[in-house]
């Protein structure tokens, strides 16, 4: 069943070696393949983060993908020091401090990849 399905998250990338760096040099993730179309991949728990060569435009401007993390505040601060740099917001109903936004029962720091991808790192808080 779907239910017990691993899950790829593909992401449209307009280039694969850029992107490939991103994700193993700032996030930290390991490659463990490449397809044949030229779609790079790194595990992520749980599942798979699938790098796709696509043209450039191709990328949301929402949300691609979050990572849940424990400890929100360390996560961002560690992957500031490997030169990803954060989003902040002051909108009515978002505002961030220290790029953490507070959203009820989590919450979340948003950035982007390489390639223009909007990720997110999110907390629930418990």
């Amino acid at each position: 069943m779907l239910t017990d399905s691993t899950i790829t998250t593909m992401l449209p990338v307009t280039d694969s070696e850029r992107a490939g760096h991103f994700y193993a040099d700032s996030l930290g993730l390991k490659q463990t393949g490449k397809g044949e179309d030229g779609t790079l991949y790194f595990t992520a728990a749980g599942g798979a983060i699938g790098l796709r060569p696509m043209p450039a435009g191709t990328q949301s401007e929402n949300t691609a993908l979050s990572f849940e993390v424990g400890d929100l505040p360390t996560e961002v601060r560690t992957l500031e020091d490997r030169g990803v740099r954060f989003q902040d917001f002051e909108l009515e109903g978002l505002k961030t401090v220290d790029h953490i936004a507070e959203l009820g029962h989590e919450r979340a720091a948003w950035f982007t990849d390489s390639e223009d991808n909007v990720l997110c790192l999110h907390q629930v808080l418990r």
